[in-house]
């Protein structure tokens, strides 16, 4: 069974952190670090997804340094043995200052997101099923770690496994549970367009939604409508007779201004496959298409519990939706 449950949270975790994952890895977990980077002279910190406490089987070392101009390095460790270091020249962290990091378990890599957006993909050496802990250390201090599970809507309810993190000091950290219900993943190919979801919850800073499709070869366009009532707080519309990807919000049937400008060219294609990721943060919505981060929309809509439906039509074909 897909574990589902209240998104779960540890204010406060001490470092160095351990914690026992109670089900292991699923895919669809998203796991947030929000923390401070110290300003010590020690240079490094690093997240690891591992299995049990000794070290000897890291399935994700994540290892931001600040040595040599700065760099990530991201690499697994099998029976005490390291594997060939994956270097990532670019470090999205400063010392002294707030982060907000990421973890996306999907079935082939982890998506990492630094301040919302992402950073690097790291491909699984190791099945990640059998990760069942995670451990963080270096010159950092921790203010929060965050579970979001993914969520199955089965035909007939089934009982409700919660995801939860066991800290291992004698101090464990504070915990609360998110009272908003788990996210909803939806099986394919049950997806009549348009296609009409409710956001569980609504959005709240940290909440993912994760659409993949394939554009119909002759498609004029297509919207995802993150909806309020009779409002659409947000309209991503990708227009391929214009070459745009169209940003709107309405309110009361009235459009607003429209937002136009990308990074670079044009990321869907007639006949290609694609995936969305919308990640709410406090003052905006940051999406990314494909992995790669593509712009930010700033909330106009400010009552974000109540942006609760998702609303998908035009010339695509869905596989797959986690709202």
């Amino acid at each position: 069974m897909a574990f589902s449950g209240a998104p779960t949270t540890y204010l406060n975790p001490p470092v160095p952190f351990s914690g026992t994952i109670e089900g292991s890895l699923q895919d669809g977990l998203q796991i947030t670090v929000s923390g401070t980077i110290l300003n010590s002279s020690s240079t490094r910190f690093s997240v690891d997804f591992q299995t049990g406490f000794s070290g000897n089987d890291i399935a994700f070392h994540f290892n931001p340094r600040f040595e040599e101009g700065g760099y990530v390095v991201c690499n697994t460790k099998l029976n005490g043995s390291w594997g060939p270091e994956e270097r990532k020249r670019e470090l999205p962290f400063q010392k002294g200052m707030p982060f907000h990091l990421c973890f996306l378990v999907q079935s082939s890599d982890f998506k990492v997101m630094v301040n919302g957006n992402l950073f690097v993909q790291y491909f699984h050496r190791v099945p990640f099923h059998r990760v069942d802990t995670l451990c963080v250390n270096g010159s950092v201090q921790l203010s929060s770690i965050s579970f979001q599970p993914p969520g199955v809507r089965p035909a007939n309810p089934a009982p409700i496994t919660q995801t939860v993190i066991h800290t291992v000091q004698s101090v464990p950290g504070q915990m609360f549970s998110n009272p908003a219900i788990p996210p909803m993943m939806y099986p394919h190919p049950a997806y009549p367009m348009p296609f009409i979801a409710t956001i569980p919850g609504g959005l709240y800073p940290s909440k993912s939604i994760i659409l993949s499709g394939t554009v119909l070869p002759s498609a004029k366009g297509f919207h995802i409508n993150l909806c309020s009532g009779s409002h659409i707080a947000f309209h991503l519309n990708p227009r391929f007779d214009e070459n745009a990807v169209v940003r709107n919000t309405q309110i009361n049937n009235s459009w607003g201004s429209e937002e136009r400008s990308l990074p670079r060219k044009m990321p869907f294609t007639r006949g290609q496959s694609f995936s969305v990721w919308i990640l709410c943060e406090g003052h905006c919505l940051k999406v990314a298409v494909d992995g790669q981060h593509l712009f930010e929309y700033y909330h106009r809509l400010g009552n974000l519990p109540a942006i609760n439906r998702l609303e998908v039509g035009g010339d695509i074909q869905l596989t797959h939706v986690q709202t």
